[in-house]
């Protein structure tokens, strides 16, 4: 092949690679390009360039591969700014999800008799594989978050917003007011719920999954409704003032704190209601409020910022 056929073999190779409507294009742009660098190296070495030269220049250009890429416009499914997000989430489902799966298996050789072989047999091809539609899913919505933001870059601008804010302001705040006196009514007395739906004529057995045990009443149960109780005058000074101060900020987590303290000794010590199948849901509830409690807590300490200089020590 002559010098001139190697570039044309390289400038398809590069055009073929891209959008029909930009190859012609591009390929009159790259083969003007080469042919100039090869009449430079030709005039370096003071010979004719020849086979030797063209294919030495092109194998230091770049693969064509890469050549295409840079005349293709950014195609960008996560965003550089998304990609720890993407990492994190994706780590946190599939940790979560691997190990509830794990759970599951074992209990199966557990009543049945020890086989390790076959539960991370049945783990692996039951939970681990069938698990990757985790990250295939966050693709999907990072994915569309990035698209979003091009296709509108006008709601994806920056606005100030400040730190000690209300989530959904003074409105929201009331109704979380409301909220919890309706619900600390309810739960001083749950069976008032079938008194207002149903006229007090409920079966017996439903009064019976809305009483609280006597041990529950004479223990937990003062403290539990106290705690609730004391968020309604934080939430009301909140709303007085219009913004979280740190002292509001340090009470609510001490309460909240307390709050899954007592629902934690609730949980441990002895049925809640008379009937178990009650009791057991209200239990489960509880524990996914304290877990949600205590994540919602360790997240906003993580993403707290104090801007100070880092404290290093030189040895």
């Amino acid at each position: 092949m002559t010098a001139n056929e190697i570039i044309e073999s390289y400038v398809a190779d590069v055009a073929v690679q891209l959008p029909r409507k930009q190859r012609n294009d591009v390929a009159f742009e790259l083969r003007a390009l080469l042919q100039e660098q090869m009449q430079d190296r030709a005039d370096a070495v003071g010979h004719a360039a020849d086979a030797s030269i063209a294919t030495d220049m092109l194998r230091a250009f770049d693969n064509p591969r890469d050549v295409a890429a840079r005349y293709l416009p950014a195609l960008t499914i996560i965003e550089p700014a998304d990609g720890y997000k993407f990492l994190r989430a994706t780590a946190i489902g599939l940790t979560a999800i691997w190990v509830l799966g794990l759970l599951k298996h074992l209990q199966q050789p557990i009543q049945s008799g020890w086989d390790l072989l076959s539960v991370m047999g049945q783990w692996w091809g039951g939970t681990v594989i069938p698990s990757l539609w985790w990250p295939g899913l966050l693709v999907v919505m990072f994915g569309t978050a990035a698209w979003t933001r091009r296709r509108w870059p006008q709601d994806a601008e920056w606005k100030p917003l400040a730190t000690d804010r209300l989530r959904g302001g003074r409105a929201a705040m009331v109704m979380g007011v409301i909220g919890m006196v309706c619900g600390l009514y309810v739960l001083t007395e749950p069976s008032r719920v079938l008194d207002i739906l149903w006229g007090g004529q409920a079966a017996p057995a439903a009064y019976r999954a809305l009483t609280y045990t006597e041990a529950f009443l004479q223990r937990q149960a003062p403290w539990l409704f106290a705690l609730i109780a004391l968020n309604i005058p934080l939430y009301i000074s909140v709303i007085i003032k219009g913004r979280w101060t740190d002292p509001l900020r340090t009470l609510e987590k001490s309460l909240a704190l307390a709050d899954c303290a007592a629902m934690a000794w609730a949980v441990a010590d002895g049925p809640i209601f008379l009937a178990a199948s009650s009791d057991q849901a209200t239990k489960v509830l509880m524990a996914l409020i304290i877990a949600w409690t205590l994540v919602d807590m360790l997240v906003r300490k993580l993403r707290r910022v104090r801007p100070a200089p880092s404290q290093q020590i030189y040895s």
